[in-house]
């Protein structure tokens, strides 16, 4: 960690903590400037040509995005009133940033291009000031239901045919982002909940990725790995998909449980199917892994540090004890 890494996360992490912090659109707005500027230069830290493309495209749709955002901000201003037109152009302004469908297009490109590390911040951090701005404009209205639709929709298909994981995880995000809104729409807790959960199952499949370098599916189905090893990788993947009784299904039931209390019933139904594809794409990526190419054999001897696999299994499996409490109450 250098000094000119320092000054860009410290800059990152202070433009969102500007966006949520502040009561006024256009300090808010500064806030995501920062907040970009510090992550172009961390997402082109080894100068290759992916990486140089992926900052390239991530700098344009953001700078797009914020254009817009303050169109809409600068003329609400001057009317002294917000209109649902500009309200509209705003929310689109902000779902564009976090990646949203169908502003989704840039986010699985972008990713392809970007180290594991980078992967996580993209999907976890550079979504907090676009959700919490997007809170205070969010109604339950045809735009907002359309839009949680298309992204658990799009989320869902988009990662059928993929073999590159950084794509999967791209178009599992834009699946999550669905049921944050959803999330957002019920009360702000529910979402903060389901968003530490999301950023926990995320570092627990990341971590491993990271550590034995696996970008696409072929490496999982070659790479002599221990059976404890994929089982622990594939818990967390199971657990990112919400499978019960694993901890990414918690914050799922409770969405379930609100959608049916409030009648939604369509909107909830189709939020669960597309949920059960996108399962299905795990699963088959973890079926072939484990039966059909299993390399590990008996004379694979491992003796490296078990930390990260300890964590992430960890955080995989404390859904069990969660829900059985729950069920208890």
């Amino acid at each position: 960690m250098n000094l000119s890494s320092l000054l860009f996360y410290t800059t990152l992490i202070t433009g969102t903590l500007i966006s949520i912090s502040s009561s006024s659109w256009l300090i808010m707005w500064i806030g995501l400037e920062m907040n970009l500027m510090s992550f172009v230069p961390i997402i082109n830290k080894d100068k290759t040509p992916y990486e140089s493309e992926a900052s390239m495209k991530y700098f344009l749709i953001q700078a797009m995005a914020s254009m817009m955002l303050l169109a809409a901000v600068l003329s609400a201003e001057m009317m002294n009133n917000i209109n649902n037109w500009q309200n509209l152009i705003l929310i689109s302004a902000l779902l564009m940033k976090m990646g949203a469908a169908p502003f989704h297009l840039w986010f699985p490109n972008v990713m392809q291009g970007l180290s594991w590390i980078n992967c996580f911040i993209l999907m976890t951090w550079q979504k907090i000031a676009p959700m919490v701005m997007t809170s205070y404009q969010l109604f339950n209205n045809k735009f907002i239901n359309s839009i949680i639709i298309l992204s658990v929709v799009v989320g869902a298909v988009g990662g059928m045919n993929q073999t590159s994981i950084r794509k999967m995880m791209a178009y599992s995000s834009i699946s999550h982002i669905g049921w944050m809104l959803t999330a957002m729409l019920m009360s702000g807790s529910y979402w903060m909940l389901y968003f530490i959960m999301y950023i926990m199952l995320n570092m627990a499949v990341i971590m491993i990725m990271n550590k034995y370098a696996m970008f696409q599916l072929q490496q999982i189905f070659n790479t002599k790995m221990e059976t404890t090893t994929k089982f622990t990788m594939f818990t967390g993947m199971l657990s990112l998909a919400g499978l019960p009784p694993f901890l990414g299904f918690l914050p799922k039931w409770m969405i379930i449980q609100n959608m049916i209390m409030f009648q939604e019933y369509l909107v909830i139904m189709i939020m669960v199917m597309t949920t059960l594809i996108t399962l299905y794409f795990y699963l088959r990526m973890m079926y072939s892994a484990f039966t059909l190419s299993n390399q590990s054999g008996t004379m694979l001897n491992e003796n490296k540090n078990k930390t990260v696999l300890m964590i992430s299994i960890s955080i995989s499996l404390l859904g069990i004890p969660l829900i059985s409490m729950i069920n208890l109450y």
